[in-house]
Order: C-alpha cells, then structure tokens, then sequence
C-alpha cells in the first residue's frame, strides 16, 4: 500500500497527538480537523472532497459522540475512518452478471493505465471464481496491443479472440460485436473486451468507446484508473463519465509510490464504485476492493479479514490439521516444513500480507528489509536432501551438509543454521501445540512457563537442581530434597523436559502470549 504510505503517516501522527488527551475541546477538534485537510490536500484528494470530509468529521468530532466517549481520541479515529469508509464508496459492490450468458465487460480508460494487463488479472480472478471468460482484442490502435493481450491470456489460461493484427488495422467494433458472438458459440459465460486508449482525452477515442457500447451492450463498463496520475484522475473519470459512462472504477498501480489521494476522489466525484483494485505487476496481485478494508489500511488500522482470505485460499485445511497432530506427536519434518513453506508463498507476497497487520505502518523500515529470497533459499537448502534427511536431521554429519550445501549454492553455515533454527521451532511448537508455554531462548524464565532462559548456564542449572537441592537454607534444602524424592515440582526449578533449549514442562497448562507464538513463527520464516 506504497501509494497511500505518506497519508497514513501523517494521520497517525496526527492522532497520536491526540491520544495524549483526556478530553477534546473545539481548539483540539479544530486543530486535528486542519491537519487532516493538509494531509489530505497534500495527498492530492479533490478539493470539493477534501471539504466535505473535513466538514463532516468536524461536524460529528464537535458532537455529543465524542464528549460522551470514555476514550475521545479513539472515537476520533473511529469517526475518520467511518467518513474514508463513504467516500470510497461505502458498501462493497460485486460484480452484477447477466441473467442468460455470457456477461459482457467492456475496459475503458487512457493509454497506460494499464487495461490490457489488468483485463489478464479480471479473467484469471473469475476463473479462480469458477467462471470460463474469454478475452477480446478490440485495442486495434496501440502498437502491439493485440499482441500483448495474447500473451496475458495465455499466461491466465484463457482463449484470445484476436481475428485483426492491430497495429491501426481492422474495425475495433466489428471485432467487439463478433467476440461476443464467439463467446455465445463457444459458451465462455464471460465475455472481457480491451479497447483503445489515448495519451489523453479526445473526440475520435470516445466516439469509438461509445460505438463499441452500443454494438455490444456490455453488463459492466468498467473505467480503469492510474492512481498515480494526480489530479488528472478526476477529471479524467469526469469525462470518460460524459462520454462513454461506466458501471463501476478499477484502480491500478495501488502499489506504486506516488501521493494517489486522487483515488480517494473518483468514487465520490463521480458517484460510481470501485470494484476493483490492482496491487501490483503479477497477475495474482488483484483483488475486489473493499472501502471498509480500505480505509483500515489508510488509517494503519491493518486489513485481518483480506489476511484471512488469502490464507484461506493457499492452506488446506485438512492439510493442517495433519501437521498440528505431526507437531504433537513430535513427527514434524523438514518436508513437512517445506510444504509450510511453499504453501505459504502461494499465498502472495509475504512482505504484502505483513503489510496488512495492525501496526505495521511503524514497522516500515523492517518490512521494507524483509527479503523474500530467503524463503527461496531456505527451500533449495532442504530440496537438496535426502528425503531420509529431511525426515531425520540427526543424520547430518559433517559431510552430508557439506554436500547439501554445495547443492543448493550455500554454505555449511547456513545450513547448520537451518537445521538449528528448525529443531527450535519445532520444540516450540510441539509445547504450543499441547497447550503449553513456549520458552524462548534468552528471555529468562515465564511465569507458569517453567523454564529459564536458554544456554548452557541454564540447561547446567537445570541438571544441577534436578541431582538435588544446594539451597544454602537447610530448611529450604531439605524440603526440595523431599519434593524431588516424591516426583512434585521444586519452585523455581527448570524442567527437565526441554531444558536445553529452555522449553517449559511437557503438557504444561499456560497459554502461549502472541507475543511468544510470533517468535515462534520468526523462528521459522527467519
């Protein structure tokens, strides 16, 4: 959420102004309300929205919602977020389908907004969908687009109707109105046909977005957007509105780093949704835009439940609950990592999908330093073994990691490494798994946990204690002596279970912190 980055930072600090404050007076709302309008102005947000919003969240800040709050600031932030929630659209608007197929979408938009690319990402999102589109070359103008569509369809897995070569040769709306044709034939339910753009709004380019309207009359006409572009966005969405008209706005290029508060403007200025969004150059970055997901990320307050459907769509449940039993019964395997691994990469972009927990507005610079690669790296490390030794790290002697480092172009450094980290992980995991508290090395002990930090100086004391009590206390000496003749825990004694990597006792009943289970997952993806 590149794009957007510099507006939340500025809301943020401004409300972290305000949290220092018990009660807001009309000074404090009117001050807050003033940076909110800069933050915005800076961020290129229409003027006539930037009032509005400003105008209504003053209104509502100044009101009975927040003197009556028990946490003001909180209400504050509530209220921001609500009015972002409206002007993005409010509710979320799916797609609407024909009655009798094939549903026609017709992309309109300038030239490098990115149409034909995206029209890849819609038709790979709806067979995901469970539908059968096809696509339909009607950018008969720009050098090599027909071209170009060809090969995002076949990198999305879905038929080109391209009977004209392009390149200012064939009738764009012949070919529109025969694709559409094909289609029926051919029974694809989904029809997405990609017209011409130009570098900026002209006669000849509406009249021919027009024609190609109303010789297929399309279901959508969806206006693809560069949320990039500035100010231009309005006005240029305002005359595609005049010209052409649309159903609904698909913002691309919500990755890149420019200000692209003009996005915020197009919903409101014109009136019409964004279904759509595109978050980055693959064909899989693209998702239904969600105004209250959207305004979460704005204001940092995360997007769990977009987490969540990507999650769900890259783990197989059954698939999980098999490794949770694995982990309990101490079965847990490097290849058993590795399929964690890779489905989690099938997921998305790691880097993405951090980006949307609560908070990681302040996590900028490490998420900006989280390499990906090491994913990749730790994946060739363990393809490079046996599955023998993937299934039992204790056969890696010195000349086994010798050759599994040389195979997947590391060192034995790193491979002692992985090796240490996941023998790590998977004990935590496994007391995590039996309801137990996780000890991480270097913490020092947990209350309930009962085990002290990692290193030898613990795993000694460990075994010091656990050969009898050195209490210089005689009273104190003889009553851990007793304790540990009968087999009862000695206060303040390690667990034997797991000591040397400062884990708690086995079946031990406190609950895991999140705080812990995160180590845990550093752990693994470090």
């Amino acid at each position: 959420m590149a794009t957007f980055g510099n507006l939340s930072d500025r809301l943020a600090e401004t409300f972290k102004n305000l949290r220092t404050k018990g009660k807001l007076s009309a000074a404090d709302v009117d001050g807050t309300v003033r940076e909110i309008r800069r933050a915005l102005l800076d961020a290129d947000v229409a003027l006539d929205v930037v009032k509005q919003f400003t105008s209504h969240v003053r209104e509502r800040a100044l009101g009975d919602e927040v003197n009556k709050a028990l946490n003001p600031a909180q209400q504050v932030v509530q209220i921001v977020n609500e009015e972002l929630v409206s002007i993005l659209g409010g509710q979320q608007r799916r797609l609407q389908f024909a009655k009798n197929p094939p549903t026609v979408i017709m992309l309109a938009g300038l030239q490098g907004a990115g149409k034909t690319t995206l029209a890849g990402k819609l038709a790979k999102w709806l067979v995901k969908e469970g539908h059968t589109p096809m696509l339909v070359a009607s950018d008969l103008q720009r050098p090599n687009a027909v071209n170009q569509l060809q090969v995002v369809g076949g990198q999305a897995g879905v038929p080109v109707y391209a009977p004209e070569p392009g390149n200012g040769v064939g009738d764009p709306v012949k070919v529109a109105k025969d694709g559409v044709a094909q289609a029926q034939r051919a029974q694809h339910d989904v029809v997405i046909i990609d017209t011409a753009g130009r570098l900026g709004v002209d006669a000849e380019m509406m009249k021919q977005a027009a024609n190609i309207r109303k010789a297929t009359n399309p279901d959508e006409v969806l206006f693809v957007i560069d949320a990039m572009i500035g100010q231009d966005a309005v006005t240029t969405a305002k005359a595609f509105q005049d010209g052409v008209d649309f159903t609904g706005v698909v913002l691309s290029k919500l990755d890149g780093d420019a200000r692209g508060g003009a996005a915020l403007s197009v919903a409101s200025v014109t009136g019409r949704p964004i279904i759509f969004a595109s978050t980055g150059e693959g064909l899989d970055d693209f998702e239904p835009f969600h105004p209250d997901r959207m305004a979460s990320r704005i204001l940092d307050l995360g997007d769990i439940l977009t987490l969540i459907e990507q999650a769900q769509q890259a783990f197989d449940e059954e698939e999980a609950m098999k490794v949770a039993e694995k982990l309990a019964t101490e079965q847990f395997t490097l290849e058993d990592f590795l399929a964690q691994m890779q489905q989690l990469r099938g997921a998305g972009s790691i880097k993405k999908m951090l980006g949307m927990l609560p908070g990681a507005g302040g996590m900028k610079q490490q998420l900006e330093n989280f390499d990906e690669r090491e994913i990749v790296r730790t994946e060739a490390i363990i393809q490079s073994m046996t599955p023998a030794e993937r299934k039992n790290t204790k056969l890696l002697n010195g000349s086994r990691r010798l050759r599994i480092a040389k195979g997947a172009g590391m060192t034995v450094t790193d491979v002692n490494q992985l090796v240490q980290r996941f023998e790590q992980a998977a004990k935590m995991m496994k007391t995590v798994a039996r309801g137990g508290m996780p000890q991480i090395p270097g913490m020092g002990p947990i209350p309930g946990g009962g085990g002290h930090g990692g290193g030898k100086r613990a795993s000694a004391k460990g075994k010091k204690k656990a050969s009898g009590s050195r209490s210089g206390n005689p009273a104190k000496r003889a009553a851990e002596n007793q304790a540990l003749t009968e087999g009862r825990p000695v206060a303040g004694a390690s667990a034997a279970a797991g000591a040397g990597f400062g884990l708690g006792a086995k079946g031990g009943s406190a609950t895991p912190s999140a705080e812990d289970l995160a180590k845990v997952q550093k752990l693994l993806g470090r």
